[in-house]
């Protein structure tokens, strides 16, 4: 169409020829292989230089509208693959939301003020089929070395943070004296989790098999914010991740020689499929989870 449309406001096919630092034969090819796409002539050579027939008015006032929108699109793209500008559609599940993604989102933010932020926040068994489904360009979830995630060939994942499970004690509980506890001398103890499938819910079961017990669940709640204060109230014991937060009325402590972890990933599609903001975006939660590890090690050396 860009040919079509330079031949004729240019007069003649070596003038479009010189426009567009191409030979004239291939000027001349464009044109004929555009007429047999639309079946019919597009051009009258006439003496005065090449002119529209009726037909190829009619693609021209049509070809315009389109010559502009892609024109309209190769600028957008030019600003996307500079970061000047598009959007960049992110996931993540709520104790990261809160802390990791937080300060991520604000960083990137502060960086690329022109590429507007679309932000989800949903558990990894549903951001990570929407990330395969395209609905998301990064998504960033969670597994435990006892349930690990199994990722596809057309994801790439990279663990960005692995984060220790500390036992929530209620206050003054007797365990709470020591620095670290033995999940089996939690056996006799009433415990709280999750009532949904889900590895968060399994993770507590593993635990407690691997020191020998069956957990008796007394209260079940899928919100850390709720198990916290049922700890707190001195309803149950409960495994909650680092990046869950304390509270100001339980009790943190580690757990001896099982050592529970759970692991962070950010995933996005493979290389060729992500756009330059997501792959940012995975710089900056680099940088925001070493400063996360930094801040560990200086409270464990206080």
């Amino acid at each position: 169409m860009k040919v079509l449309r330079e031949v004729v406001s240019s007069g003649s096919f070596s003038a479009a020829a010189e426009a567009l630092h191409l030979s004239q034969s291939a000027v001349s090819q464009q044109i004929a292989a555009l007429e047999r796409e639309v079946g019919m002539p597009l051009l009258e050579r006439t003496s005065g230089g090449p002119k529209l027939t009726a037909a190829g008015q009619t693609l021209m006032d049509h070809g315009d509208a389109v010559i502009a929108r892609l024109d309209e699109a190769e600028r957008e793209l030019s600003q996307i693959a500079g970061l000047e500008g598009g959007r960049l559609r992110l996931a993540s599940f709520p104790t990261a939301s809160a802390t990791l993604m937080t300060r991520a989102l604000a960083l990137f933010n502060q960086r690329f003020p022109n590429i507007e932020l679309e932000f989800t926040e949903a558990e990894p068994e549903e951001s990570f089929p929407g990330l395969k489904r395209g609905d998301f360009d990064l998504v960033v979830i969670f597994d435990y070395p006892h349930f690990p995630l199994e990722f596809d060939r057309d994801t790439e994942a990279e663990m960005v943070y692995e984060e220790p499970m500390r036992v929530a004690l209620p206050p003054g509980h007797p365990l709470a004296a020591a620095k670290s506890v033995r999940i089996e001398d939690l056996a006799d103890e009433d415990w709280l989790c999750g009532a949904l499938p889900s590895s968060c819910r399994f993770q507590v079961f593993q635990l407690a098999r691997d020191a020998g017990f069956e957990p008796r669940i007394s209260f079940h709640s899928e919100d850390y914010n709720v198990i916290k204060g049922f700890v707190a109230a001195g309803l149950g014991v409960a495994v909650l991740p680092e990046l869950a937060g304390g509270h100001p009325e339980i009790e943190l402590r580690e757990a001896r020689g099982a050592k529970p972890t759970r692991r962070i990933w950010a995933v996005t599609r493979e290389s060729e499929s992500r756009p330059p903001a997501a792959v940012e975006m995975l710089g900056i939660l680099r940088e925001v989870c070493r400063s996360y590890r930094d801040a560990r090690k200086l409270r464990l050396a206080a």
